[in-house]
């Protein structure tokens, strides 16, 4: 039997209601949750000794309930007179102190100040059913009466969906009244409800209007937020700032519906904030695997990234997160990135923290008592250390930090918070400069040193640097360009421009191209680099470029300055980069160029100077294309 209008304007019509009651009968019907998942709350705001007011009680069970418990002192009142002699009869023997009176709660008859608590469960939500002036009216009448019959200090309690029109009505006549306004949000209060009930894809919230006495003259406003029934209210500046961090828990909650109802909705992410101070704690990517055939043990699993990991490409690209989730062989995997700035103790109370959260985003289907995995790498939960930060007028707020990557070296970082997940230059520490090497140390030479010895100066930060080491692939790949050189010897020494490169990071984040700026490729600058070459010399490029039209205008650009132009892409990542001379006669074929690579390597490996031996300037030559 369907019981819901054909319309919502049907919510604030008396005749609705005496016809869904008929229809209906004594069955209960409760909205927005039974007793059970309303009690933390109610309790919390409602005193055993103190006189209540129920409005548009409905059949709801609740009432009764609250009576079984203690608070016996409870009036009912509803519009409707079918329920009201439903609940009469219900009631007269086994609860003979609570009352139920057929009234309109807009012109109620009780005297001034009766009630310490008014509350309703879903009736403002059924009455404020438009923005039209005639329901505006109405519920400015039946806002005033809630107001006039209750005490000072007394408290509205009103149970809701809390939708943007509702919430904005509520908190604006009584904040402007200088009540104190606070909204709760009732913890998983949908999972509960019986399939055969309608469901509602909004979570449920209470308000909670504190009458004050009037105070003339004063302006003070007070909003609250508690986004867990236990937890502690949070102070809010605004009233449109209540309203947004309303919407944001609105927001989670479609989400988790969606994310429990199907599966493969895209790239789904999104931020875990402290709940005293508001800063992002964990980024949360869910990723689906659909391929993946369902068995008991592998319905959903939680990644967390090492600190410092988060910028690599299996973590920080979404190719690469599908790429986990496919080997680590679950349905769903969830990784999550720890925030700089944030302190955790290490594994297990991440996993404490994290527990109840990443359960509202699991997929459908999970068996009852599931043990849910917690996956990391190398089991630990990684190192980082803040070494600086400031704010440039240029990029903005950066840090400098040093992170363990997998093989143990520690890294040296520079971040612009604007981009937090790229790495903007990173050095890697020599082994022996280590934290804990370093703090060994200090401890040895202070056992060595006498007394009166002065302090040792700390290590020169040229001397703990890999110079050996370049982070980036295309940094490798321009480098390994140099082999276009026929003479390596020319690097050595000499005062000619055999060689320019640009590496450089346009600040625009609307153009097409993130590098280099447009200036960089205008043709009257290539020509001022082209008359600083040597003949021989080489033009080294890195060009990260989406827009496929303006891409190909710049290697049009380029061609007509620099008639040889070679190309190397970097695998999974957008940069290319290219070699530019002038001469097409010039022209090497992948074998000679790999010869010249692997001469030019035998130049730079000098005695007594770096080398990273994981980089092999002809690998890094073999993808290499003529354009």
């Amino acid at each position: 039997m369907n019981l819901l209008p054909k319309s919502c304007k049907e919510f604030g019509s008396a005749d609705y209601w005496e016809k869904f009651f008929q229809q209906r009968g004594r069955r209960a019907f409760e909205w927005y949750g039974s007793y059970l998942e309303l009690c933390g709350l109610l309790h919390k705001y409602i005193k055993p000794r103190e006189k209540v007011l129920v409005i548009g009680c409905g059949n709801s069970e609740l009432s009764e309930q609250l009576y079984d418990v203690g608070i016996q002192d409870i009036v009912n009142i509803d519009i409707s007179e079918v329920v009201i002699k439903q609940m009469k009869e219900r009631n007269a023997s086994r609860r003979p102190q609570m009352s139920f009176l057929k009234m309109d709660m807009t012109q109620m008859e009780f005297p001034d100040a009766s009630f310490q608590v008014v509350l309703d469960k879903g009736t403002l939500d059924a009455v404020l059913t438009d923005e039209e002036e005639k329901t505006l009216h109405q519920v400015d009448r039946m806002l005033a009466e809630v107001g006039r019959v209750l005490q000072v200090g007394g408290r509205y309690l009103c149970i809701s969906l809390a939708q943007a029109h509702i919430l904005k009505k509520a908190v604006g006549h009584f904040s402007r009244e200088g009540w104190m306004v606070r909204v709760h949000q009732v913890a998983n209060s949908q999972d509960q409800v019986l399939e055969a009930e309608p469901r509602f894809s909004l979570p449920v919230f209470a308000f909670i209007m504190t009458k004050f006495r009037p105070v003339p003259g004063s302006a003070l406003q007070i909003f609250e937020l508690c986004a867990q029934e236990q937890g502690k209210p949070v102070r809010l500046e605004s009233a449109e700032r209540l309203a947004e961090a309303v919407r944001e828990r609105q927001q989670y909650a479609w989400l988790c519906s969606q994310l429990y109802r199907k599966a493969g909705l895209g790239s789904v992410s999104l931020d875990l904030c402290d709940g005293d101070t508001g800063e992002p704690r964990y980024t949360l990517h869910v990723v689906d695997s659909p391929t993946v055939k369902p068995s008991r043990d592998n319905h959903f699993a939680i990644f967390i990234i090492p600190q410092g990991r988060e910028t690599e490409w299996l973590f920080g690209m979404e190719e690469g997160r599908k790429q986990l989730a496919a080997s680590a062989g679950f349905r769903r995997l969830i990784t999550v990135a720890l925030h700089r700035g944030q302190r955790y103790e290490g594994m297990d109370s991440i996993q404490a923290e994290l527990s109840a959260r990443v359960m509202e985003l699991a997929p459908a289907g999970m068996p009852a008592q599931q043990q849910v995995p917690f996956l990391s790498v190398g089991g630990d939960i990684g190192v980082r250390t803040v070494q600086h930060q400031d704010c440039s007028p240029l990029s903005g707020s950066y840090v400098v930090e040093d992170v363990q990557g997998d093989d143990k070296h520690y890294f040296r970082r520079l971040i612009f918070l604007s981009n937090r997940n790229v790495v903007q230059s990173e050095a890697r520490l020599l082994k022996d400069v280590s934290h804990r090497a370093q703090k060994k140390r200090k401890k040895d030479r202070k056992k060595q040193r006498p007394a009166d010895a002065p302090e040792d100066l700390p290590t020169a930060p040229g001397q703990s640097i890999d110079k050996s080491y370049l982070c980036c692939e295309h940094h490798k790949a321009m480098v390994a360009g140099l082999a276009l050189l026929r003479n390596p010897e020319l690097l050595l020494g000499q005062p000619h421009y055999n060689v320019v490169m640009f590496d450089v990071d346009s600040k625009d984040p609307t153009l097409g191209m993130s590098c280099p700026p447009p200036a960089f490729v205008d043709q009257s600058f290539l020509q001022k680099v082209k008359s600083i070459l040597t003949p021989e010399g080489v033009f080294i490029l890195n060009l990260v470029c989406r827009d496929l039209g303006l891409k190909d205008s710049v290697l049009t650009g380029l061609k007509a300055v620099f008639p040889l132009l070679y190309v190397r892409r970097i695998e999974g990542e957008v940069n290319e980069i290219l070699f530019c001379q002038l001469h097409p006669e010039q022209k090497l074929a992948t074998p000679e160029l790999l010869e010249m690579a692997q001469a030019l390597e035998q130049t730079l490996r000098k005695p007594g100077k770096g080398w990273d031996d994981t980089y092999i300037l002809s690998d890094m030559l073999k993808t290499v294309k003529i354009v």
